[in-house]
């Protein structure tokens, strides 16, 4: 039922084709693979696949051509959040949304600017710092000279302009709250996105958050 709630919703939409519908992760994947959608919008818990593992199999690690997928979740599923960010989440969008949060989720994450609200973005990334900051430095040593952290390295690449807008996504805002704060152009900030995405190798704000998380420029308890 509300599979087909949110197929009714989106197919009433201009310049929304909805191209198919699956009962579980399996389909999910076979469907998509066949009909080449620009969204998926993905349930977590379903048989045969769950979620979390049907969309690493279209958007995550190694591979070729990818999917974006916008993943269903509630906030007392908040376990799966990090791992559907590992698998290649594009964005989140809460069971509970209305519908022009569901039809705004899913073209936002078509244009490739992905995640979720920010408010909801603190909520859910911010609540999983500890698992996503990076790991206690190795102790000094011969042994451990030759170690590397190639996530902070990463950031040296970023100037300090774009290292501020990157802390900021991470926090939750949006581009305009960031040009605000910032005093900045809207424009401005939208390049500095691009920028710090292609500097980085990143898909999309939800990679750059986790990055942000992982190397510690972002304080989940900020």
């Amino acid at each position: 039922m509300v599979r087909a709630g949110f197929a009714t919703i989106l197919g009433a939409q201009p310049g929304i084709e909805v191209v198919g519908e699956a009962g579980d992760g399996r389909e999910a994947v076979d469907l998509a693979a066949a009909a080449r959608p620009d969204v998926v919008v993905m349930d977590v818990r379903m048989p045969r696949l769950d979620g979390i593992e049907a969309t690493r199999l279209l958007a995550g690690p190694g591979v070729t051509d990818p999917v974006k997928v916008l993943v269903v979740t509630t906030f007392n599923l908040d376990e799966y959040v990090y791992e559907a960010l590992r698998a290649g989440a594009s964005g989140f969008l809460l069971k509970d949304a209305g519908p022009a949060e569901l039809v705004g989720a899913v073209r936002t994450v078509a244009a490739g600017e992905a995640l979720l609200a920010p408010a909801v973005t603190r909520r859910l990334v911010g609540s999983f710092a500890s698992r996503v900051s990076p790991p206690a430095p190795a102790p000094a040593g011969p042994a451990h000279a030759d170690r590397t952290a190639p996530e902070g390295a990463a950031l040296a690449a970023l100037s300090p302009r774009e290292t501020e807008v990157l802390r900021l996504i991470a926090v939750g805002l949006s581009n305009a709250e960031i040009a605000a704060a910032m005093v900045l152009s809207p424009e401005t900030v939208k390049t500095y996105v691009s920028r710090i995405l292609t500097k980085l190798d990143l898909r999309d704000r939800v990679q750059a958050v986790v990055l942000a998380y992982r190397t510690g420029l972002a304080d989940g308890g900020s």
